[in-house]
């Protein structure tokens, strides 16, 4: 069986496994990272989102097969000592409310301060769209954006 090889929180990491096994699985069962949570199972609600290459990413519904050769960065890896600009955002403004959909809401939302510093309130809703809260924590949710690209150099 062809190995693959990847990056993980900047580990290199080689799988032999199933090519078709979610990335979800591997990064729960086989590293341990359960900050990423399995909500859908569908890439419909974002729980699972991880960043690839930079871009979010459903990793529920993201192979094995296609990791070969790039660089995957969960919630344990974006920080670590867990002091991201969006992780003491959460913390400050008290975001999560339940806290199951937040990894994958501070994944998504630290890919598009990447790409757009000060994002507008409709680039936050239009980027974190595709993020359910079952709690209904939007509000908050935007404000931590907000405040992170303020403090974000």
């Amino acid at each position: 069986m062809k190995r693959i090889t990847f990056k993980v929180n900047g580990v290199t990491h080689s799988f032999a496994g199933e090519p078709e096994m979610p990335l979800l699985w591997y990064l729960r069962d086989e590293l341990h990272l359960t900050g990423t949570k399995y909500g859908c199972g569908k890439g419909l609600c974002g729980a699972c989102t991880v960043q690839i290459n930079g871009e979010a990413t459903r990793s529920c519904i993201t192979t094995m097969k296609s990791v070969a050769g790039k660089k995957i960065v969960t919630i344990e890896g974006l920080s670590a000592r867990g002091d991201h600009p969006l992780q003491k955002a959460w913390q400050e403004l008290n975001v999560p409310q339940c806290g199951y959909c937040q990894s994958g809401q501070i994944m998504q939302a630290a890919a598009l301060l990447k790409g757009k510093p000060h994002p507008t309130d409709q680039e936050i809703d239009e980027a974190m769209g595709g993020n359910i809260c079952r709690c209904g924590t939007y509000e908050r949710i935007r404000q931590g954006i907000k405040r992170a690209a303020e403090v974000k150099p």
